[in-house]
C-alpha cells in the first residue's frame, strides 16, 4: 500500500476460561485457551498532516478518540519514540463490539504491530508484548503469531498451544447486546463470597489435550467458561442463545469471554453455513462462520 500499512485484526474465542482468584491490583488471575479465528477487522495506518492521532471508522459503536485502544497503542509508541508525525488509523469493523471476541484488544495489538513496521521501530515480539500488557489483559495474545495459545496471569502470559495443529470451524452467534465485563467479574466475586471458589480442571488437562493429538472430540471435551453462570444470570438472553445453538445439534457450544457471543463447533464450513442460515432467521442476531486463523 502506497504511503501506509494495512493489517488484519483477528477475533478470538476462549475455548477454555477458568478464573482463579482476585489479585491485589483488582484484576483476576486466569487460565484460558485462546483461539485466533478468521473473523477480522481491517486496519489501515497512514501519515496525516500535523502531529495528532486520528481514528476513522465505519462503526458508531467504538470511540474515535483517546478512549479507543488503537489510539492508546499509537499514543504509547509515539510518546516513547518521540515521533512528531501525524497519524490516521482507519478501522473497518467486522468484529461485534462488547461480545467477548477481543475486537478492541486485537485492534490495539494490530496497531502496535503495524506501527512497528510503519515507523521502522525494530521492536521484538517480547518488547511489543510489554506495550500490549499496559493496554489490556487480552492484547498480548494478538501480538504473537499463534493460532492457539494458553494464557495465564491476567491473560498477558502467553505460550503457544503447539500440540494442536488442526483447524476448527465455528458458528459464532452474537445477540444485539453489549455485555459489561467489569460487571460480570463483580458478579463472580459476589457469587464466590457466597458459595466459595471451585476450580474446574487445570492446565495439565489442557496440555494433555494437545499431546494426545487434539482431535475435534478432545477439544469439545475441554470446553468450559467459568463466567457463563454469572453472565446467564444477568443477561438471560445469552443463556437462551446457547440453548438455541445446542438445539441445532451442535456438539460443543460455549460462550466466549464474558459474552455476549456464543459459538458452536462444527465439522466443516458447509455444516457451519447450513446452521448459520437457520440462525439468521432469528431477530437481532449476527451470525458468522469462522475457522482457526493460521
Amino acid at each position: 500500500m502506497t504511503g501506509g500499512v494495512q493489517v488484519l485484526s483477528y477475533a478470538k474465542l476462549n475455548l477454555y476460561l477458568e478464573i482463579l482468584d482476585k489479585r491485589p491490583d483488582g484484576y483476576h488471575n486466569l487460565e484460558t485457551i485462546f483461539e485466533r479465528v478468521s473473523l477480522a477487522d481491517e486496519i489501515v495506518i497512514k501519515r496525516a498532516p500535523g502531529n495528532s492521532i486520528r481514528i476513522e471508522t465505519d462503526s458508531p459503536d467504538i470511540p474515535k478518540g483517546p478512549g479507543n485502544l488503537a489510539y492508546q497503542a499509537a499514543e504509547l509508541l509515539k510518546k516513547d519514540f518521540a515521533i512528531s508525525a501525524g497519524l490516521v488509523i482507519k478501522i473497518k469493523k467486522c468484529i461485534p463490539v462488547g461480545a467477548g471476541l477481543g475486537g478492541g484488544s486485537s485492534n490495539a495489538a494490530s496497531t502496535l504491530l503495524g506501527l512497528n513496521y510503519f515507523w521502522n521501530l525494530g521492536l521484538s515480539a517480547e518488547e511489543l508484548k510489554e506495550y500490549a500488557s499496559r493496554l489490556g489483559s487480552d492484547v498480548a495474545f494478538f501480538i504473537y503469531n499463534y493460532p492457539l495459545a494458553i494464557g495465564r496471569g491476567r491473560g498477558e502470559r502467553i505460550e503457544p498451544w503447539s500440540g494442536f495443529k488442526k483447524k476448527l470451524w465455528h458458528v459464532i452467534a452474537v445477540p444485539q447486546l453489549n455485555v459489561s465485563t467489569a460487571l460480570i467479574y463483580r458478579d463472580l466475586d459476589v457469587s464466590r463470597e457466597q458459595t466459595g471458589n471451585k476450580k474446574a480442571f487445570g492446565s495439565s488437562r489442557i496440555k494433555n489435550l494437545g499431546t494426545n493429538g487434539g482431535s475435534f472430540l478432545h477439544v469439545k471435551d475441554i470446553l468450559f467458561n467459568r463466567l457463563e453462570e454469572v453472565t446467564f444470570k444477568r443477561y438471560p438472553q445469552v443463556g437462551r442463545l446457547k440453548r438455541d445453538l445446542e438445539a441445532q445439534g451442535i456438539r460443543g457450544v460455549l460462550m466466549s469471554g464474558s459474552g455476549s457471543a456464543v459459538f458452536g463447533m462444527v465439522g466443516s464450513r458447509k455444516g457451519g453455513l447450513r446452521i448459520a442460515k437457520i440462525l439468521q432467521r432469528f431477530k437481532n442476531l449476527k451470525v458468522f462462520v469462522a475457522e482457526t486463523a493460521v
